[in-house]
């Protein structure tokens, strides 16, 4: 046969890829390119010291292969440690991080390059690796045994694309970031949720995969979040076909919240119920049942677990949020500092606001390394000045970046601290740098809400409507009952006014409107909608509300206040003002 002309061998395969590249060079194309051709160049050197060989380059990426294991972990240790020093006097955003995967594994040779599925699980565990970090098979794992100072952190079985097996994947940590890991686990007291084997019911054992692919996706979706201390698979699936109590499931794995569910087909009907309950009480937190057509399995465990996911992080942290607030003052912790914080950054006004730093500064006064406050200081910076509440916008601006920057520094997978960077970004109309980072928090983290409300709302804001849209659908439909559910609604306003929908903006910001906390641009949308609609009577009704509620709206605040780039968007919106008599300066009134 052909294929038996091929040249077969037992191959250790090193793949290695830039983490977050596209938006490196949409930050700094030119830049980027150059430090990527030098680092390729130290990769190759350290490749060959090592006794391997570089089969290829793709772009971003390097293919390289070793007789030995142990020769290509060292070698990968090697790159890591050199890029450390590559990149530790550029700043954050500059910074040229690998991602490395290893695999030992059969490969066809052909023409010098090599192929089979052998360099696609090496791809596959690079995609699982985190910036700066090296992510193995088992297949190496056992073959490494104790021969290098090494620990190997289980990361569970990985479903990935194209492969149809999971993959059993592991960390590799040197004794310095053991111990680094270690102390990042412990020091904020992160919520524990462990997710139970969905129940089948639907009296077909053939389902059962289905049911268990749909439990391990929530698991996966869930760990991408970064303030989230997940069970692992092997553990909750110790349980499977048990009858069990939830509250001594919760003692024996220690956990405060557990998830819960069951599936039903029917037909070419899917129907999810999820639950999440305390571990403690028993209690039932938050309920919601999902309908599906079942169409192709991948795309609909994907679905399925992105949508869940997507409905339980604001629940939980609501819960969280509520039990900080609930806590002596000698109790609290940076963790409960952080989430009070929170509780009072969603009320939005300037004395809520004001009181939301002040706790995210005392979180960081007893842990320095809590990244989540730093971006929790962006996000304020960020709110006092869309609300028209900054005294001093510039130094709210600077500040807000140094600490979505921060955040980032402390924990580059974090999908929540590449949202609020990106954020800052376009409040600084910065567009052209936001759009990339928050197309990284959505990689990162594809079930984040509030990552797709931003990107959504950085395309409206670039004259992007019609992209927008989608974003913000998936926004509402990911978080119905989000705290923020008003900015969805008034983005979405902006976009169908950008759209000359102008029935469709009023409708939208009408809705908004019905959520709590005040937000002026949910009525400077509706009254532009109005405008341009010639309702005059009906929007200057509007402009009075308005008025009683933020006496200094002036077309200057819109002007100064609002992020659209393009400055015939923004004549456009204040047209409709314009004819709705909005004075020009605070001076009119």
């Amino acid at each position: 046969m052909h294929s038996e002309s091929y040249e077969r061998k037992l191959s250790a395969i090193l793949y290695a890829d830039v983490a977050g590249y596209s938006r490196l060079t949409g930050a700094d194309e030119l830049g980027t390119h150059s430090r990527l051709s030098e680092y390729l160049d130290l990769i190759a050197d350290l490749i060959g010291q090592h006794n391997g060989r570089v089969v290829h380059y793709a772009g971003d990426a390097v293919l390289a292969d070793f007789d030995m294991v142990t020769s290509a972990i060292n070698c990968a240790a090697s790159i890591q440690k050199s890029l450390v020093n590559r990149n530790e006097d550029l700043p954050e955003d500059r910074k040229l991080q690998f991602r490395i995967g290893v695999n030992l594994g059969e490969v066809i040779v052909d023409r010098d390059d090599i192929f089979g599925d052998g360099v696609n699980i090496a791809a596959r565990l690079e995609s699982l690796a985190d910036p700066g970090g090296i992510c193995i098979s088992e297949s190496v794992r056992a073959a490494l045994g104790e021969k290098l100072p090494y620990t190997y952190e289980f990361m569970g079985e990985q479903h990935v694309k194209n492969i149809a097996a999971p993959i059993r994947a592991y960390r590799v940590l040197s004794p310095e970031a053991q111990i680094k890991t270690t102390s990042q686990l412990s020091h904020a007291e992160r919520p524990s949720i462990a997710v139970m084997p969905f129940e089948n019911l639907s009296g077909d054992p053939k389902q059962e995969y289905f049911v268990d692919g749909v439990t391990e996706e929530i698991i996966t979706a869930l760990s991408r979040i970064r303030w989230f201390f997940v069970i692992a698979r092997q553990s909750t699936f110790a349980y499977k076909g048990r009858s069990i109590d939830l509250r001594q499931v919760a003692n024996e794995l220690g956990v405060q919240y557990i998830v819960e569910g069951s599936l039903r087909k029917s037909g070419n009907r899917i129907r999810v119920s999820s639950q999440l309950i305390e571990g403690i009480s028993g209690k039932h937190v938050w309920a919601k049942r999902f309908d599906r057509e079942f169409l192709d399995v991948f795309d609909l465990q994907d679905e399925l677990a992105e949508t869940i996911v997507g409905a339980l992080e604001p629940e939980l942290g609501k819960a969280e949020r509520e039990q900080a607030r609930a806590k002596h003052p000698e109790n609290l912790q940076a963790w409960d500092l952080y989430q009070q914080g929170l509780w009072y950054l969603y009320h939005y006004s300037r004395e809520d606001i004001d009181q939301a730093r002040q706790l995210f500064r005392k979180a960081l006064e007893l842990d320095p390394e809590l990244g989540a406050a730093y971006a929790g200081l962006a996000e304020a910076g960020y709110f006092c000045l869309v609300y028209g509440h900054s005294d001093t916008p510039e130094q709210d601006r600077e500040e807000a970046l140094a600490a979505a920057l921060k955040a980032v520094q402390l924990d580059p997978e974090d999908a929540a601290a590449h949202c609020s960077l990106g954020r800052v970004r376009y409040l600084r109309r910065e567009h052209n740098l936001a759009i990339p980072e928050l197309e990284t928090a959505l990689e990162l983290n594809p079930s984040l809400a509030w990552g797709h409300y931003s990107i959504g709302a950085a395309k409206v804001f670039t004259g992007r409507s019609s992209e927008a849209i989608e974003h913000l659908e998936t926004a509402i439909r990911l978080s119905p009952r989000d705290p923020n559910m008003g900015s969805f609604l008034v983005r979405m306003a902006d976009a169908h006014l950008f759209m000359h929908d102008y029935e469709g903006a009023a409708d939208w910001a009408v809705k908004a409107l019905q959520k709590p906390n005040f937000q002026w641009s949910r009525y400077s949308v509706l009254i532009s909608a109005l405008g341009h609609l010639n309702q005059l009577d009906e929007a200057k009704y509007y402009l009075q509300e308005l008025r009683s509620q933020r006496p200094d709206i002036s077309i200057d605040f819109v002007r100064e206040t609002h992020l659209f780039s393009d400055p015939g968007d923004m004549e456009y919106y204040l047209e409709g003002l314009r004819k709705d008599n909005m004075p020009e300066d605070i001076s009119n009134f």
